[in-house]
C-alpha cells in the first residue's frame, strides 16, 4: 500500500505533465475546487468539534450565548449569566424541595425565553412533594400554557427522556428532578446530557432533592434553601419569594453565596435588601426638619414615660 506521501508526490508528477500537455487552466481550476471543499470540509468539522467542547466555535462562532438572572453579583460572578446549552444542577434537601423547585423554575424561565419548558419528574418524586400546581406557575409571573410536565417512572427513564427532549432545539430549557440519592446520575450520564445540552443550545437543569453533590460535568452547581422575606405591609401579603443561593461550583469562575429575591412581576432574580429603600418602597412619614434626632429621642422616651 503506498503511504500518504508517495500518493500526493505522484499527484503532484500528474499535474506537471497535464501543465506541459496545455491543461494548465483546467488542471489549476480543478486543484481551486478541491482546495475549497476540503477548506469547507475542515471548516465544518471545526464547527461541530467547537460545538461540542462549547468554545467559541460554537453558536455561529460569537461564543455561547448567557443569559442575564437579574442578580448583579450573581451576574459578574458567572460572567454574565446562565449559560445556555449547558447542565446546571440544583441541590436541596428534602424539607426544602419547594423552595428549591421555586429556584430552578425562575432560572429555567430566564434562559428558556419565552420558548416551551419540559419539566420531567420521576413518580417517586411526585408522590413525596405532590404535583406541580399551574397557579403557582401564575403567581410567580410564570406562563403555565409553557409548560409541558412528563412522568417517568423511574431515574433511567427519566434520564432517557430529557436526553431525546434536549435534542429539540426549539425548546427553551429542559428541568430534570430526581429524588435521592442514586447511581445512575454519575459522570457519564452528565456527559451525555451535557453534550446533548451543547449540541442543541437547550439547557438543561436537573433538580436533585435530598441528594449529595456529586463529580459531573455540570457548568454550575448550586445548593438552595430558603431565607427569611424583608419586612412588609399588610396590604403587600406574603412578599416575594426569597432564596439562599450558594453557588458551590462555576466551571468558568468563582463561586458565592447570595441572599436572591424573586421579582414575580418582572421575572429576574434581584439582591433582597434588609433596612435597604427597597424595603419599604411605599412613603412613610419624615423626620422632623426642626429639630436634631438626639432631641426626638429625648422627646420619644419622655412620652413613654
Amino acid at each position: 500500500m503506498e503511504s500518504a506521501r508517495s500518493v500526493f508526490s505522484r499527484d503532484e508528477e500528474a499535474g506537471r505533465r497535464r501543465v506541459m500537455a496545455g491543461f494548465g487552466p483546467a488542471t489549476v481550476g480543478s486543484h481551486n475546487d478541491h482546495a475549497s471543499q476540503h477548506g469547507s470540509t475542515l471548516a465544518r468539522l471545526r464547527r461541530d468539534i467547537g460545538r461540542l467542547e462549547g468554545d467559541g466555535l460554537s453558536f455561529g462562532g460569537e461564543g455561547p450565548p448567557r443569559v442575564a438572572l437579574g442578580h448583579d453579583e450573581a451576574d459578574a460572578t458567572l460572567q454574565g449569566g446562565l449559560l445556555r446549552g449547558a447542565l446546571h444542577e440544583v441541590f436541596a434537601s428534602g424539607a426544602q424541595a419547594a423552595n428549591a423547585t421555586g429556584f430552578i423554575a425562575g432560572l429555567a424561565s430566564r434562559v428558556a425565553a419565552r420558548r416551551p419548558l419540559i419539566w420531567v419528574r420521576q413518580d417517586f418524586s411526585e408522590r413525596e412533594n405532590g404535583q406541580l400546581a399551574m397557579s403557582g406557575w401564575c403567581e410567580l409571573g410564570l406562563d403555565p400554557r409553557a409548560v409541558v410536565t412528563v412522568r417517568a417512572p423511574d431515574i433511567e427513564a427519566a434520564l432517557q427522556i430529557t436526553a431525546d427532549a434536549l435534542a429539540c432545539d426549539a425548546l427553551g430549557a429542559v428541568v430534570t428532578e430526581i429524588w435521592g440519592e442514586t447511581r445512575y446520575v454519575d459522570l457519564v450520564a452528565s456527559r451525555k446530557l451535557t453534550l446533548a445540552a451543547r449540541g442543541s443550545g437547550v439547557a438543561s437543569l436537573m433538580l436533585r432533592i435530598a441528594a449529595s453533590p456529586s463529580p459531573s460535568t455540570a457548568e454550575t452547581r448550586w445548593v438552595v434553601r430558603a431565607a427569611r422575606s424583608p419586612p412588609r405591609s399588610s396590604w403587600q401579603g406574603w412578599g416575594a419569594p426569597v432564596f439562599d443561593a450558594q453557588l458551590v461550583r462555576n466551571r468558568h469562575g468563582q463561586t458565592g453565596q447570595w441572599i436572591m429575591e424573586w421579582n414575580c412581576d418582572e421575572c429576574l432574580f434581584r439582591d433582597a435588601l434588609f433596612g435597604g429603600p427597597a424595603t419599604h418602597p411605599q412613603p412613610v412619614a419624615a423626620a422632623p426638619a426642626d429639630r436634631s434626632h438626639q432631641a426626638a429621642n429625648v422627646m420619644y422616651q419622655r412620652r413613654a414615660g
